[in-house]
């Protein structure tokens, strides 16, 4: 081996022969985002379907010069096809689209719902094309962020074996990571995600309405040191983070909470019993709340479920079914 032999610099990402074309089907929050990604790895987003305004904003600014066309001339132009609709509209979108003769055999068809699996996709492998589902585990803004977040962000990825490996390198492209979910854990896979971030959303939302309601003036900032620091407790110890007067057995904080969601916030109380019931079973079972607290606790949540009077809220003046869980 010659060592003066002139030492040659690692070909340019973007001119590796695997670089692909890209299309997508769905201009929501998602797939700009993830065609963005893929952009940087050096593939080449080459059209976007989009109907609505806001899907046409998002596409003009996370793939500008990327023209929009209907979907069938979407798939006509790209090698990788992002379907990146709701899951409710997965299905028929499939069937529509082979129905139309628009798949081709070998294109990459990867859709990114997480409850579904590759067999959504069964009709467009008949026609030949290759199922991948990428299920980015992330909430979406619809904006130049997205891009940024999906750095070390988990995937769940279905596919067939084999495109394992072609399913990995594009998650990792995009800066994710896979966790392969089979086929027929799809629905618990996503059950499980929902469970933790929307409803998350929803119990961050309602406390920051309470707190203002208290006279709090900037909840954000009150809440995001207490949350994050709980978010980071659960994720390192599980029920063992559990604290608060739920897991103390405190029952007569319980009680008074109810007393007041009643009377500020009614639509509150459902979940908040719902949760403290919850929180108050793993609590008992983990050993954290004692037996002899835990009776009091449960007779203070089966009261609030009824009104605190044995009548059943169905039954009430105000004929509303959401306060009871």
């Amino acid at each position: 081996m010659n060592a003066s032999a002139p030492q040659h610099e690692p070909p340019d990402p973007r001119d590796r022969p695997a670089r692909l074309t890209v299309g997508v089907v769905g201009a929501g929050r998602v797939g700009p985002a993830l065609a963005a990604a893929l952009r940087l790895a050096g593939h080449r987003p080459v059209a976007v379907s989009g109907v609505s305004d806001a899907s046409r904003r998002r596409a003009a600014e996370l793939l500008p010069d990327v023209p929009l066309v209907p979907p069938a001339e979407v798939l006509a132009r790209a090698e990788l096809i992002l379907l990146t609709v709701p899951d409710d509209a997965l299905p028929a979108l499939v069937e529509g689209l082979v129905g139309t003769g628009a798949v081709r055999p070998g294109q990459l068809l990867v859709h990114t719902s997480g409850r579904y699996g590759t067999a959504v996709l069964d009709p467009a492998t008949r026609a030949g094309a290759l199922p991948l589902a990428l299920h980015p585990a992330m909430t979406f803004t619809g904006t130049a962020v997205d891009v940024q977040r999906l750095a070390g962000c988990s995937f769940g990825v279905t596919a067939p074996e084999e495109l394992r490996l072609a399913a990995e390198a594009l998650v990792i492209e995009m800066g994710g990571e896979p966790e392969w979910i089979a086929e027929q854990a799809r629905p618990l896979y996503h059950a499980a995600l929902a469970l933790g971030a929307n409803h998350l959303v929803t119990l961050v939302a309602q406390s920051m309405e309470l707190l203002r309601a208290a006279g709090v003036a900037a909840p954000d900032r009150m809440l995001g040191p207490l949350l994050g620091a709980a978010l980071d407790n659960a994720l390192r110890s599980g029920d063992a983070a559990l604290t608060g007067p739920v897991a103390r057995g405190d029952a007569g904080t319980v009680a008074a909470h109810v007393a007041e969601l009643r009377k500020h916030a009614p639509g509150t109380v459902a979940g908040y019993l719902a949760m403290a019931r919850t929180t108050a079973d793993r609590a008992l079972a983990h050993g954290l709340l004692k037996p002899e607290l835990a009776e009091d606790l449960l007779g203070v949540l089966a009261d609030g479920r009824d009104g605190g009077d044995g009548r059943d809220d169905r039954d009430g003046d105000d004929g509303r079914e959401g306060d009871r869980p």
